[in-house]
């Protein structure tokens, strides 16, 4: 395999790695695109989101009383709409300031493959503002907690800290989840919910192939039982927070995969969680959606096999599979197999022009939702595709081509629209779209066709 230039690697670097070059970036990272790479691999790379006035958001804990405090004062206030509205007012006006944080970061961030890397699993481990309810509340921070905090640590300490935390019960319904020959389940008509044990073994670790059977699925059920969040009520400590209810546990001996668990109350699910993240069927599973999600939909076999082998000698050490990824040469092939999701085509735009959006709702929130792809909002617990077809029907790149339009209004650069295509695209900026940018009629003609360039919509 031919490998790419500096001056092309550096290109690659900066938008299959990162998340679109900003101005002057592949300039500073062409003497050595894998360690500018490499660089972002530490624990304490990923930058968390601040709010606009640099203090850390309210975990979820609080966040989720704040939520049942706003619900108790909606109740209280009736049908009267207006005290309704001043109910909600606070609480709902917190959402928009937590996702604005967390794009700001993706478009100002010098650590953009760090940025990158969060964003995946953020995606991998799926929680969703589209359930509505207490995700309002949670969403944002299983993010910042659960996620960002290992995503170059252990998987384990990745799958265990998702798994349990409260944005991730709630949205697969485990706190309804009742053991039906626990003591809880012998006074109730309610039983067990097999969602989170579901994704967790199809989504979030072995994966849909792995073999396992619609039995081994409900045995991990029933070994989740118990598995709850703290209500109101509970004590201040535990509200808003796992908690293990032994009440609600189904007993008994579970076999899962071919493995027996003991009946250990909380531990029988931890520790079937423990052997699923060490299965080489997760490390292959991750393997290939890594290798998917930065390189092409349909990946070099020879990447798979290296990330799943980088996974299985480390023991799960992601900080090992992310230098296996941005060391490996199949992952610096010089075609641009992805095409860009909305959220990766408008951070790399405002990245490109050095510009940070003012107004969350009008220039974040709207244009995702009219490209389809909303923060923190995925309709299905699989996440975001991660398949160009699916975001590259007709219909999809006309909105593309009127939200370039629109954002070429608003910020047309000062300068030469052809020095910055060369600045953010380097070595990819095609002679052709040199060419259409230097005949446009205006600088907000010639931003628009460089974002609808085949080279800045692909990755």
């Amino acid at each position: 395999m031919s490998l790419p230039s500096n001056d092309l690697s550096a290109a690659i670097a900066a938008t299959r790695f990162g998340l679109g070059g900003r101005p002057g970036e592949l300039a500073r990272l062409s003497h050595d695109p894998k360690g500018w790479l490499i660089d972002q691999i530490r624990p304490d790379a990923v930058i968390q989101p601040l709010n606009p006035v640099g203090l850390p958001f309210a975990d979820s804990a609080s966040r989720i009383m704040d939520f049942y405090a706003y619900r108790q004062a909606e109740k209280a206030a009736g049908a009267d709409p207006e005290k309704r509205q001043a109910a909600g007012a606070m609480f709902r006006a917190a959402e928009p300031v937590e996702l604005f944080g967390r794009a700001n970061v993706a478009i100002t961030t010098d650590q953009p493959f760090a940025e990158r890397w969060a964003l995946f699993w953020s995606n991998h481990f799926t929680v969703s503002l589209r359930k509505g309810g207490e995700m309002s509340a949670l969403a944002a921070g299983f993010e910042r907690e659960a996620i960002r905090t290992h995503v170059f640590g252990r998987f384990e300490d990745l799958l265990m800290a998702s798994s349990r935390h409260p944005g991730m019960l709630v949205y697969l319904d485990q706190p309804q989840s009742i053991g039906p020959n626990s003591p809880a389940g012998l006074r109730r008509t309610s039983g067990l919910n097999e969602n989170l044990a579901r994704e967790i073994m199809e989504l979030h670790s072995l994966g849909a192939d792995a073999g396992y059977t619609q039995a081994d699925v409900t045995e991990f059920a029933r070994a989740l039982t118990g598995w709850s969040v703290g209500r109101p009520g509970q004590g201040i400590e535990r509200a808003g927070q796992f908690m293990y209810r032994p009440n609600v546990h189904e007993p008994g001996e579970r076999v899962i995969f071919g493995r027996r668990y003991a009946d250990a109350g909380e531990a029988q699910a931890r520790q079937a969680l423990i052997d699923f993240a060490a299965s080489p069927k997760t490390a292959n599973h991750i393997a290939t959606k890594l290798a998917i999600h930065f390189v092409s939909d349909q990946p070099d076999p020879r990447l798979v096999r290296k990330l799943s082998d980088a996974f299985q000698r480390s023991g799960g050490d992601l900080s090992a599979v992310a230098r296996a990824l941005v060391t490996a040469n199949e992952a610096w092939c010089a075609d641009a197999a992805k095409i860009k999701t909305p959220y990766e085509l408008i951070v790399s735009a405002y990245r490109a022009l050095g510009q940070s959006p003012a107004d969350y709702r009008r220039e974040i929130a709207g244009p995702l939702n009219a490209l389809g792809q909303p923060i923190l909002a995925s309709p299905q617990p699989n996440g975001w595709s991660e398949r160009g077809a699916d975001w590259s029907a007709p219909d999809a790149l006309i909105k593309r081509l009127q939200w370039a339009q629109g954002f070429a209004a608003y910020y047309a650069p000062q300068g030469d629209p052809t020095t910055l295509a060369a600045d953010v695209l380097g070595a990819r900026l095609r002679d052709q779209t040199l060419s259409a940018l230097r005949r446009a009629e205006s600088r907000k003609e010639a931003l628009a066709l460089l974002i609808m360039s085949p080279e800045f919509q692909r990755r």
